[in-house]
This record gives structure tokens, sequence and C-alpha cells, in this order.
């Protein structure tokens, strides 16, 4: 921004905040201060800084999630505004409680839910994962209205969009585990070779397999060795033939391992 600034205390801030208890929280923030951006942005739009800028924001979306900063607010609605001079700028809040535009491409919104950019420049969705997040929804969705966006896989689907008062706080949001019979560390492992969430069922079917894979091959090894050595004892002539046994049950033992780790894999990946 520029270097030189202008502290404005808004119209009627005495009165504004004798009545503050009285009228809508969400209609005012403590201070907002001014930033550069391409184009005007609608009050309410949740904006992010643009990459390697300290004094420009653009339109939060999934891309800049990483970056969000705050949201866009009527300098008229703040008790105090720090602004340069610059013809193309808005004013931003990074504090307070703000009516914040949202959309329903997660879910409703409702009081609690925690708010990070959208798909859409400028919109807000419930988080539903490890995100970064601009607020916490104070409330469930209002002005709703029916828009037609395309989807990931370019066919059109209804949204609602809406404004949510929220309280902004720009954080890191972590999403709890959902309370499962299975281990946390299974299913991060589970997880991990699926390259998605794995849901209940694959996990207890793949222990189930790993179960019956471990049994099979302990009786084998078990088996082996026990036959290996009694033949021995009986006739050491027998060395050649059971090296030969040997190398045949590990092979065996082998196989049924690939098969159980491929049919482990297919049941986390595909179901």
């Amino acid at each position: 921004m520029g270097n030189t600034q202008i502290v404005r205390i808004g119209v009627g801030t005495v009165l504004g905040v004798c009545l503050l208890a009285a009228s809508a929280a969400y209609a005012v923030t403590p201070i907002s201060q001014s930033y550069l951006a391409e184009t005007a942005l609608t009050e309410g739009t949740i904006v992010s800084l643009k990459e390697d800028s300290t004094d420009e924001v653009e339109p939060s979306n999934s891309k800049n999630v990483d970056n969000i900063f705050g949201i866009v607010v009527n300098a008229d609605n703040s008790l105090i505004t720090i602004s340069t001079k610059d013809a193309t700028q808005v004013q931003v809040a990074t504090d307070g409680t703000q009516s914040v535009l949202v959309s329903d491409i997660n879910g409703a919104i409702k009081r609690g839910d925690h708010l990070t950019a959208s798909p859409i420049n400028g919109v807000a969705m419930k988080a539903t994962g490890n995100v970064r997040i601009v607020g916490v929804a104070q409330g469930s969705m209002r002005n709703q209205k029916k828009e037609s966006i395309k989807g990931a896989d370019g066919k059109k689907e209804d949204i609602m969009l809406g404004e949510v008062p929220a309280l902004v706080n720009v954080a890191y949001f972590f999403k709890e585990p959902d309370k499962t019979i299975i281990p946390v560390g299974i299913q991060n492992v589970a997880n991990a070779l699926a390259g998605r969430e794995v849901s209940t069922l694959p996990i207890l079917i793949s222990a189930g397999i790993f179960v019956v894979m471990l049994a099979v091959v302990s009786s084998i090894v078990y088996s082996m060795i026990r036959s290996s050595i009694i033949s021995v004892g009986r006739n050491p002539m027998s060395q050649s033939a059971v090296y030969r046994d040997l190398i045949q049950m590990s092979a065996l033992v082998l196989a049924i391992l690939t098969v159980g780790v491929v049919a482990i894999y297919l049941v986390l990946t595909r179901l």
C-alpha cells in the first residue's frame, strides 16, 4: 500500500458504540484496513492475500485457500478504518463478527460450523476436512438464493447461496476423526494405502483376510521347519531333498502373501 495512511473514525462512532448491543452484531467490526484489489469486491466476500504480496487481496477459492486473510466490509460499518489514497481498494476486516457470503456446497451451514473457501470465488462453505478457515458461523444461512454451477465433472448442479454472521478468526481447522471401532493407526494406514478415506467395513474385511493369511503362513512355516528337522534327524543324507522342499514351501508362502496383500489392496480401494 502507499506510504500515506488515513485513519478515519466512522460516522456516528460514539452513537454506534452506545447502540452496539442493541444492533445486529455482525454489522459492525472494530477495525478494518484497506487493501489493493484488481476490481471492486462485494461486501461479505472472503479474500486471500495475493502470492508474494502484503497489500493486495483477491477473492478466496480452493486454490488460494492457504492465503485466506479476512472479509470485505463496508467502511461505514467499521468503528475505525485505515485507508490509503489509492483508488482501487477494499476494506478488509480480520476480526470481529461479519456477514459472510456462503454456499451449501459442503452441506447446509449452521451455528458453530467452520467456514473455508469454496470453489466459487469469494464465497465460503462449511469446512469438512483439515483446512485453513476464515472463521466460525454464528447462525444459519439466510437470504438464500438458488444458483446453478458446473461441478468438477462438468455437469451442472444446483446450490444455495446466502449469508451467515461469522466470527472472523483466520486459523487452521483440524477435523476430529469419526469415532469408530478401528484404531486411529490402522485407519491412517488404510487411508494411506487407498489414497482416500476408508469406511469401517472394508477395513474389517481386510483385517479378516490378514488374520487368515497370517494363520495359513504360520502353519506352513511351522510344518516346514518341523518336517525338515525330523527328516534330517532320521536321515542326514536327505539334506538335498529337504532343501528342495524348503524352496518349494517358501515359494508357496510368498505366493500366499502376495495373493493376500493384493486382496487387501483391492478391498480397501474398491469397496
